[in-house]
Protein backbone atom coordinates (compact mmCIF):
# COMPACT_ATOMS: atom_id res chain seq x y z
CA UNK A 1 0.00 0.00 0.00
CA UNK A 2 1.04 3.54 -0.75
CA UNK A 3 2.06 5.48 2.29
CA UNK A 4 -0.41 8.55 0.56
CA UNK A 5 -3.16 5.89 0.65
CA UNK A 6 -2.70 4.77 4.17
CA UNK A 7 -2.04 7.99 5.50
CA UNK A 8 -5.52 9.21 4.23
CA UNK A 9 -7.10 6.25 5.74
CA UNK A 10 -6.17 6.75 8.85
CA UNK A 11 -7.36 10.18 8.68
CA UNK A 12 -10.73 8.62 7.27
CA UNK A 13 -10.88 6.29 10.32
CA UNK A 14 -10.09 8.99 12.83
CA UNK A 15 -12.80 11.22 10.97
CA UNK A 16 -14.86 8.71 11.09
CA UNK A 17 -15.76 8.95 7.39
CA UNK A 18 -17.28 5.55 5.57
CA UNK A 19 -14.41 4.40 2.78
CA UNK A 20 -13.57 1.33 0.69
CA UNK A 21 -10.26 0.68 -0.17
CA UNK A 22 -10.65 -0.94 -3.92
CA UNK A 23 -7.54 -3.22 -5.29
CA UNK A 24 -7.45 -4.50 -8.48
CA UNK A 25 -6.43 -7.47 -8.75
CA UNK A 26 -5.19 -7.83 -11.94
CA UNK A 27 -1.63 -5.54 -10.99
CA UNK A 28 -2.45 -4.61 -7.54
CA UNK A 29 -3.70 -0.71 -8.14
CA UNK A 30 -5.64 0.24 -4.86
CA UNK A 31 -7.35 3.17 -4.25
CA UNK A 32 -9.33 4.74 -1.66
CA UNK A 33 -13.28 5.24 -2.65
CA UNK A 34 -16.53 7.23 -1.05
CA UNK A 35 -19.48 6.64 -1.53
CA UNK A 36 -20.25 10.20 -2.51
CA UNK A 37 -17.35 10.17 -5.36
CA UNK A 38 -19.00 11.64 -8.07
CA UNK A 39 -15.74 11.04 -10.50
CA UNK A 40 -16.18 6.84 -10.69
CA UNK A 41 -17.91 5.26 -12.33
CA UNK A 42 -21.44 3.65 -11.33
CA UNK A 43 -20.91 -0.09 -11.33
CA UNK A 44 -18.35 1.00 -8.49
CA UNK A 45 -20.33 3.32 -6.58
CA UNK A 46 -23.37 0.89 -6.18
CA UNK A 47 -20.71 -1.92 -5.42
CA UNK A 48 -18.97 -0.76 -2.46
CA UNK A 49 -22.38 1.11 -0.99
CA UNK A 50 -23.38 -3.07 -0.98
CA UNK A 51 -20.17 -3.90 1.06
CA UNK A 52 -20.24 -0.93 3.45
CA UNK A 53 -23.84 -2.18 4.17
CA UNK A 54 -23.10 -5.33 5.02
CA UNK A 55 -19.35 -4.82 6.69
CA UNK A 56 -17.78 -6.86 4.44
CA UNK A 57 -15.36 -7.26 1.86
CA UNK A 58 -16.37 -8.56 -1.16
CA UNK A 59 -14.62 -9.33 -5.22
CA UNK A 60 -16.26 -7.69 -7.86
CA UNK A 61 -16.45 -7.66 -11.21
CA UNK A 62 -15.02 -4.42 -13.05
CA UNK A 63 -15.17 -3.31 -16.80
CA UNK A 64 -11.27 -2.91 -16.33
CA UNK A 65 -11.11 -6.71 -14.64
CA UNK A 66 -12.06 -7.98 -10.52
CA UNK A 67 -11.45 -5.58 -7.88
CA UNK A 68 -11.43 -7.11 -4.33
CA UNK A 69 -13.21 -4.01 -2.03
CA UNK A 70 -12.57 -4.06 1.76
CA UNK A 71 -14.74 -1.81 3.50
CA UNK A 72 -13.71 0.39 6.65
CA UNK A 73 -16.81 1.96 7.92
CA UNK A 74 -17.02 4.65 11.01
CA UNK A 75 -17.84 2.53 14.02
CA UNK A 76 -21.54 1.38 15.37
CA UNK A 77 -22.69 2.95 18.58
CA UNK A 78 -25.76 2.78 20.34
CA UNK A 79 -27.40 5.52 22.69
CA UNK A 80 -29.47 4.25 25.63
CA UNK A 81 -31.28 6.93 26.95
CA UNK A 82 -32.44 5.95 30.75
CA UNK A 83 -29.86 4.24 33.03
CA UNK A 84 -32.90 1.44 34.17
CA UNK A 85 -32.47 -2.09 34.86
CA UNK A 86 -32.78 -3.00 31.21
CA UNK A 87 -30.06 -0.35 30.21
CA UNK A 88 -27.58 -3.03 32.20
CA UNK A 89 -27.65 -6.08 30.00
CA UNK A 90 -28.24 -4.08 26.86
CA UNK A 91 -25.06 -1.96 27.18
CA UNK A 92 -22.95 -5.08 27.93
CA UNK A 93 -24.44 -6.81 24.79
CA UNK A 94 -24.47 -4.04 22.33
CA UNK A 95 -20.57 -4.08 23.58
CA UNK A 96 -20.08 -7.70 22.98
CA UNK A 97 -21.80 -6.92 19.75
CA UNK A 98 -19.28 -4.87 18.64
CA UNK A 99 -21.01 -0.72 19.37
CA UNK A 100 -19.68 1.99 21.16
CA UNK A 101 -22.10 2.24 23.96
CA UNK A 102 -22.78 5.55 25.35
CA UNK A 103 -25.60 5.45 28.55
CA UNK A 104 -27.61 9.11 29.08
CA UNK A 105 -29.02 10.30 31.69
CA UNK A 106 -29.14 13.37 34.11
CA UNK A 107 -30.19 11.31 37.01
CA UNK A 108 -26.29 10.89 38.64
CA UNK A 109 -28.09 8.40 41.63
CA UNK A 110 -28.99 5.87 38.48
CA UNK A 111 -25.82 7.00 35.46
CA UNK A 112 -22.89 5.89 38.45
CA UNK A 113 -19.75 3.88 37.28
CA UNK A 114 -20.75 1.64 39.89
CA UNK A 115 -24.11 0.78 37.90
CA UNK A 116 -22.48 0.55 34.61
CA UNK A 117 -18.71 -0.19 34.41
CA UNK A 118 -16.54 0.92 31.70
CA UNK A 119 -19.22 2.61 30.00
CA UNK A 120 -19.32 6.03 28.88
CA UNK A 121 -22.08 7.92 30.67
CA UNK A 122 -23.69 11.44 30.14
CA UNK A 123 -25.04 12.75 32.41
CA UNK A 124 -26.91 16.38 30.55
CA UNK A 125 -30.19 16.28 29.54
CA UNK A 126 -31.12 14.09 26.32
CA UNK A 127 -31.37 16.50 23.90
CA UNK A 128 -28.45 18.18 24.79
CA UNK A 129 -26.56 15.30 24.58
CA UNK A 130 -27.75 14.03 21.66
CA UNK A 131 -26.68 17.16 19.98
CA UNK A 132 -23.02 16.80 21.45
CA UNK A 133 -23.17 13.30 20.52
CA UNK A 134 -24.56 14.04 16.71
CA UNK A 135 -25.81 10.55 16.08
CA UNK A 136 -25.09 9.48 12.44
CA UNK A 137 -26.44 6.75 9.67
CA UNK A 138 -24.34 4.12 12.28
CA UNK A 139 -26.00 5.01 15.11
CA UNK A 140 -28.56 2.93 17.41
CA UNK A 141 -30.75 5.12 19.71
CA UNK A 142 -33.33 3.39 22.85
CA UNK A 143 -35.04 5.39 25.14
CA UNK A 144 -35.58 3.56 28.02
CA UNK A 145 -36.96 5.45 31.19
CA UNK A 146 -40.70 5.86 30.62
CA UNK A 147 -40.61 9.20 30.94
CA UNK A 148 -41.96 12.08 28.91
CA UNK A 149 -39.71 14.47 30.15
CA UNK A 150 -36.25 12.48 29.20
CA UNK A 151 -37.34 10.98 26.22
CA UNK A 152 -39.11 12.74 24.18
CA UNK A 153 -36.47 14.89 24.18
CA UNK A 154 -34.31 12.56 23.08
CA UNK A 155 -36.92 11.11 20.67
CA UNK A 156 -37.39 15.01 18.88
CA UNK A 157 -33.59 14.34 18.69
CA UNK A 158 -33.28 11.28 17.24
CA UNK A 159 -35.87 11.46 14.65
CA UNK A 160 -34.52 14.59 13.13
CA UNK A 161 -30.86 12.63 12.95
CA UNK A 162 -29.75 9.86 10.43
CA UNK A 163 -29.65 7.13 12.81
CA UNK A 164 -30.36 3.41 11.76
CA UNK A 165 -32.60 2.97 14.16
CA UNK A 166 -34.42 4.47 16.76
CA UNK A 167 -36.65 2.05 19.67
CA UNK A 168 -38.81 3.13 22.82
CA UNK A 169 -39.76 1.24 25.45
CA UNK A 170 -43.25 0.92 26.57
CA UNK A 171 -46.62 -0.88 26.23
CA UNK A 172 -48.53 -0.47 23.09
CA UNK A 173 -50.77 2.11 25.23
CA UNK A 174 -47.72 4.22 26.31
CA UNK A 175 -46.58 3.81 22.39
CA UNK A 176 -49.73 5.55 21.10
CA UNK A 177 -49.56 8.41 23.58
CA UNK A 178 -45.95 9.06 22.51
CA UNK A 179 -46.79 8.85 18.96
CA UNK A 180 -50.02 11.69 19.46
CA UNK A 181 -47.03 13.74 21.62
CA UNK A 182 -44.89 13.41 18.35
CA UNK A 183 -47.40 14.56 16.13
CA UNK A 184 -48.53 17.24 18.47
CA UNK A 185 -45.13 18.42 18.50
CA UNK A 186 -45.28 18.69 14.48
CA UNK A 187 -43.51 15.44 13.25
CA UNK A 188 -44.98 13.96 10.30
CA UNK A 189 -46.54 10.69 10.48
CA UNK A 190 -43.39 8.98 8.40
CA UNK A 191 -41.46 10.18 10.65
CA UNK A 192 -43.00 8.71 14.03
CA UNK A 193 -43.02 5.17 11.91
CA UNK A 194 -39.50 5.20 12.34
CA UNK A 195 -39.65 4.57 15.76
CA UNK A 196 -39.77 0.69 16.57
CA UNK A 197 -42.51 0.92 19.66
CA UNK A 198 -42.80 -1.50 21.64
CA UNK A 199 -39.51 -1.48 21.20
CA UNK A 200 -37.34 -4.85 20.76
CA UNK A 201 -38.42 -8.20 19.31
CA UNK A 202 -41.51 -10.30 19.83
CA UNK A 203 -40.17 -13.39 21.55
CA UNK A 204 -41.80 -13.46 24.73
CA UNK A 205 -39.12 -11.91 26.89
CA UNK A 206 -39.10 -11.13 30.60
CA UNK A 207 -36.89 -10.20 32.98
CA UNK A 208 -34.43 -7.21 32.23
CA UNK A 209 -32.20 -9.31 30.18
CA UNK A 210 -34.50 -11.12 28.22
CA UNK A 211 -35.46 -7.46 27.19
CA UNK A 212 -32.26 -6.66 26.55
CA UNK A 213 -31.75 -9.57 23.85
CA UNK A 214 -35.09 -8.83 21.93
CA UNK A 215 -33.82 -5.09 21.75
CA UNK A 216 -30.63 -6.11 20.52
CA UNK A 217 -31.81 -8.67 18.04
CA UNK A 218 -34.37 -5.98 16.27
CA UNK A 219 -31.30 -3.48 16.11
CA UNK A 220 -29.17 -6.23 14.90
CA UNK A 221 -32.13 -6.96 11.98
CA UNK A 222 -32.69 -3.45 11.39
CA UNK A 223 -28.82 -3.00 10.27
CA UNK A 224 -28.52 -6.30 8.47
CA UNK A 225 -31.62 -6.42 6.22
Amino acid sequence: MEASILQQLVRDRAEKRAVVLATRLTDGIQKLVYPTDKQEENWLIKAISQVLAGDRGAVVEGPDGDWFLNPFNPPLRLMLVGAVHIAQPLALIGSLAGYDVTVIDPRTSFASAERFPDVALVTDWPDEAMAALAPDARTAIVTLTHDPKLDDPALHAALRSPAFYIGSLGSKKTHAARVARLAEAGFAQDDIARIHGPVGLSIGAKSPAEIAVSIMAEITETLRR
